[in-house]
This record gives C-alpha cells, structure tokens and sequence, in this order.
C-alpha cells in the first residue's frame, strides 16, 4: 500500500467527520468561557434602599443613573425587611440610609458570590463619598472562611455534572454503542440512578463533614447532587440515544460549554453577559450552584425554580431514553446450530475398528 492508499484506509468520512465536531467543540469553549469570564461587570444588580421618605426616591433614582447601570434599586420599607429579601435571594445588597448621622449601612451577602458583594462594597463607597458620606459593611450571609470565594458550591456542581455525563458516556459505549432496546434502556436508566445517589452523597460528605468547605445540611446536599448527577446522566443518555456517539458531544456542549460559564460560579450572574446571565439558570449547573448555595448560605430559600429546572432535564431525559429504545427490539440469543448428520458407512465417514 502507498502512503495515501494508507491515509484513505486509516482515515473514515466518520472519523474525520467526528475530528471536525471535536474542533467545534474546541472553539465553542474558548469562545464561551472568554465571552463569559473575560470582563465581569455588575449590571442591573438587585440592591434595596432604605431611607426615610423624603429621601428614598432621590436616592433610588441617582443609584438608577449610575454609568454602566451597575444596579437596579428599589426601595424596601425597612432594615428587617432587606435582610429578609436578602436571606430570600430577592436582592443582593441594600443600603440603609441613616436619618441623623451620616454613616450609613450596606448590606452584603457574600455566601452569594464575594465577587459581587465586593463590587457592591466599591460602588456604594464611590457614591457615599461623592456625598460626603461613609458606609460600613454587614454581612448577612458571610461565606465560609473554608469556601475561598464562595466556588465551593460552583466546583461541588461542577464535579456531579462530570460524573453524570461520564457514566451515561460509559454507559452508552461500554456495548460498543449498540442502541439501547427496552431493556437495555431500563438498565442503563436503574444504574444512572444508583450511580446518582452514591454521587450525591459522597460529594456532599467530602465538601462538608471532610473538607469544611460548605456549611448547611449534608442530606440536603446530597439530594441536590443525586438531582443533578442523575438529570445531566440522562439528558446524556437520551442524546446518545437519538443521535449515537454524537450525542456525547451535544452534552457536552449543553453542559461545559453552555452551563458552566454561565453557572454564576467564578462570577454571580449579575456581573456576567446578557447571554449567558439568561441561559444559565436554565441548565443543570446553574441550577445546581444556586441551589447548593441557597441550601449552605440561605437557609434553603429561593429553590423551587432551579429544582424544577432539574426535574425537568430528569424527566426529559428519562422520558426520552425509554421512548428512543422502543425503536429497536430485544436482541434474540444466537440460533443453535443443526446437528451435523451421522455419517453413514459409504460415504466417506469413519468407522471404528
């Protein structure tokens, strides 16, 4: 064989088919991850203003025509009622403005990402000295000293994700990629599950009894990660399911290259893109880091949306895999041989002496 009879051998439309989509994938993450992480900036942040009455609409309009709209105030009755719309992750921040003195208060939660309750921090103390004013700082949902940054949570999320679509990946070529059939597809889906629940539980243990990183209940941690592990697992699943060893590919895309820049992980979603700031609560990894953060620093508030959002990649995927495997029928075992004839003397079969 010539070197190109070679090549024309070795190399498949396939192959070179998958080596393209593998590029694409390539440039699709640095593509994502640069446009997301490249330029934090604080716009349109949630952040309550409590003042007296004849004050708070001309606080609230000179925070509203800040350049860049780093926040979007509004203004809450009282201080009790900030902490409370912060502890409900309505806001991120408020200020309280003082009637006499002229010290005021500005309420952070840094369990949220420290990130943005220190552009919060930076922000408010520019405006107050513009005014010949100061500002002291209270945290009202401080992040662990163990949970640098508060990425924990993101990183927690982030390594459930990986298991997921790395046993469904596993799950799917383990047979060669052969199309799940009901039953293989029942299978698949009984071990996801299992495989699931081992994961939750022991990312939760290692992020909080062993590591410390992450104050909050270990069970509900656990139940989070078995959330998410099984929805990413099946989501991937059901793509291989419809697409073959492509769909490993499209999972990928949907959940590392689309979800976790836009997790609000290194940078809260107020401080990331337009795009990204509005797809990322709609995939598992940005559901999962609000979700672990609100049940480590929130007291489990504000949870309901990004569960359901994990339901429902859960059942999708779920739902799809079971109805792609109606397409291909149980494999019959393999057929039994006919007995060979018993040779008969005369034509040529051996006899015994």
């Amino acid at each position: 064989m010539t070197f190109v009879d070679e090549v024309k051998n070795a190399v498949t439309a396939r192959a070179a088919l998958l080596v393209i989509g593998v590029l694409g994938l390539q440039l699709l993450f640095i593509a994502s991850y640069v446009g997301a992480l490249h330029k934090p900036k604080p716009t349109d942040v949630a952040f309550g203003v409590v003042a007296p009455q004849r004050m708070s609409q001309q606080i609230v309009t000179q925070l509203d025509g800040l350049p860049g709209g780093p926040l979007d105030p509004r203004t809450v009755s009282s201080a009790a009622e900030a902490r409370e719309q912060i502890m409900n992750r309505d806001i991120d921040g408020a200020l309280i403005v003082s009637p006499e003195g002229r010290t005021d208060t500005l309420l952070v939660a840094s369990g949220g990402g420290t990130v943005l309750s220190g552009a919060l921090e930076r922000i408010i103390a520019q405006v107050e000295e513009s005014q010949q004013r100061a500002a002291r700082t209270v945290d009202v949902a401080p992040a662990s000293p163990e949970d640098f940054d508060g990425l924990s949570s993101f990183y927690l999320v982030v390594g459930w994700c990986v298991g997921g679509y790395l046993c469904a990946s596993i799950l799917a070529i383990s047979a060669g990629a052969k199309p799940a059939n009901r039953q293989r597809a029942a299978i698949r889906t009984a071990v996801m599950a299992l495989y699931a629940i081992a994961g939750g539980i022991g990312g939760a243990i290692i992020i909080g009894p062993i590591l410390g990183a992450l104050p909050g209940s270990v069970w509900a941690l656990a139940g989070l990660g078995a959330l998410v592990v099984f929805s990413v697992g099946m989501i991937t699943l059901a793509l291989e399911a419809l697409t073959g060893i492509v769909g490993i590919g499209l999972a990928v895309l949907i959940i590392v290259i689309a979800g976790n820049p836009s997790a609000g992980g290194a940078f809260p979603l107020p401080m990331l893109p337009d795009f990204w700031r509005a797809i990322g609560p709609a995939l598992p990894p940005g559901a999962g880091t609000w979700t672990a953060r609100s049940i480590a620093y929130f007291r489990g508030n504000a949870v309901t949306g990004p569960l359901l959002v994990l339901s429902a990649w859960a059942v999708a995927g779920t739902a799809l895999t079971l109805l792609l495997s109606l397409r291909h029928r149980p494999e019959q075992g393999a057929a039994t041989p006919d007995p060979a004839p018993a040779p008969t003397p005369g034509t040529g079969g051996s006899t015994g002496a």
